[in-house]
């Protein structure tokens, strides 16, 4: 079975708490604190394999969920951070932000890495907050945790030809000849239900082909098979048309050929701008030799005329491609938006407003940061809340905005009453 289009959640680590644990030893009566830190909760990391050419086992597991690093230890042992959380996905793989749409990355090339989410900063102990002041200081520091994210895993294959048109006009046959691929082959509708892939190789060169399934009007809005697979054409360098030029399946190629390129603009505008070549294929089924010229007429352009069969037109039709593909610059990635960021780096800033029973409301990153960090049932722990606060300028600013003793200030979920 053939997916290219899933969602998933991905989940780094979280961060281990740091230890609060004090020396004791025989012999040695103030041994002082010697809690250790959190390791670090484990990465997830996308990696991109050309062995995979299918996002199918995404289909029975979607949620994917790095481990969380260990806490710390007594005799200041640091906990275990976790292993990063490898996900390997095909090249071509485009992943975005399932919310925003936003392209978080385009893996590719084969091997290629890219880290979706840091793991979470292990915790703090107690011997980090010891100083001449505080000898023993009784708190740590949770680790940080992380957020959940639903991403968009969408496969964009990437070759340097698409071969496209209606349902049996002859594309997995003309592969086959073209190239070494061996797709399915039969006389009817949807024999081809993915992609295939086929490399041409002339002399010491070679290129890539891919059979796009068969399009049918409608398609870019839905219909049938083939607008699943209209995203496949976005990275290839050249279309490669194929009608039956015979008629055959009782289509008019005039038609057909009028009604794909309808489906390719309606997209996407950039499909329309890819250069064509058009194929006239199974022309060892036509009768009337004056279709082709009345075909070339009707679209204004030069048609390759050939035969998977007989193998008509087929060296000239590789020589051509060949040439163009030679002409034309090469497959680009899908350029990322810089400023979007998955998980963003935390903000330590805040805001004050002033609530209708007159109290003071304090809120933003850096309450966010306090609430992680700070245990109010420790005094020593509370102590550090207060000098945050004074160091980051949030009690003079609470001055400068009117507060005076016995005014209620609202810090996260810790409600105090101001004594100057």
């Amino acid at each position: 079975m053939f997916l290219d289009y899933v969602k998933i959640f991905i989940k780094a680590g979280n961060g281990g708490n740091g230890k609060v644990s004090f020396h004791r030893e025989k012999f040695v009566p103030n041994g002082g604190p010697d809690g250790g830190d959190g390791g670090n909760g484990g990465d997830v990391v996308f990696v991109a394999d050309k062995e995979i050419n299918t996002l199918i086992d995404f289909k029975f597991q979607k949620f994917y969920r790095a481990q969380n690093g260990g806490d710390g230890e007594a005799k200041n042992c640091t906990g275990k951070s976790a292993p990063p959380l490898i996900i390997k996905v095909p090249v071509g793989t485009v992943i975005r932000d399932t919310e925003s749409g936003k392209v978080i990355c385009d893996l590719f090339d084969d091997g290629e890495t890219f880290v979706a989410l840091k793991g979470g900063r292990g915790g703090k102990g107690n011997n980090r907050f010891a100083h001449a002041k505080r000898q023993a200081p009784s708190f740590s520091q949770l680790g940080e945790t992380t957020e959940e994210h639903q991403v968009t895993l969408e496969l964009k294959t990437i070759a340097d030809v698409g071969l496209v048109g209606f349902p049996n006009v002859g594309k997995s046959t003309l592969l086959s000849v073209l190239t070494s691929a061996k797709p399915k082959i039969a006389n009817y509708h949807f024999t081809t239900i993915n992609p295939n892939l086929g490399v041409v190789q002339m002399y010491d060169e070679s290129f890539v082909i891919a059979d796009i399934p068969g399009l049918i009007e409608g398609a870019s809005e839905g219909a049938g098979l083939g607008h699943y697979f209209l995203r496949h054409i976005e990275r290839v360098r050249l279309i490669v048309h194929v009608v039956d030029i015979s008629g055959s399946e009782g289509r008019d190629p005039i038609d057909d050929y009028n009604k794909i390129n309808a489906e390719l603009a309606t997209y996407s505008e950039k499909l329309a701008q890819i250069p064509q070549i058009v194929v006239a294929g199974k022309a060892d089924l036509l009768t009337d030799p004056d279709e082709v010229a009345k075909f070339e007429k009707a679209i204004g352009k030069k048609v390759y005329v050939v035969s998977a069969l007989t193998h008509q037109g087929i060296d000239e039709l590789l020589k051509v491609m060949k040439e163009k593909v030679d002409e034309l610059p090469p497959p680009s990635r899908i350029e990322r938006d810089e400023t979007f960021e998955l998980e963003p780096k935390t903000d330590q800033r805040f805001t004050i407003s002033r609530l209708d029973d007159g109290s003071f409301f304090v809120d933003g990153g850096l309450v966010d940061f306090l609430i992680q960090n700070v245990t109010i049932s420790s005094q020593d722990s509370f102590a550090f809340f207060q000098k945050v606060l004074k160091d980051r300028g949030v009690i003079a600013e609470l001055k400068k905005r009117g507060m005076k003793e016995g005014d209620t200030v609202v810090i996260g979920d810790i409600e105090f009453e101001w004594v100057d």
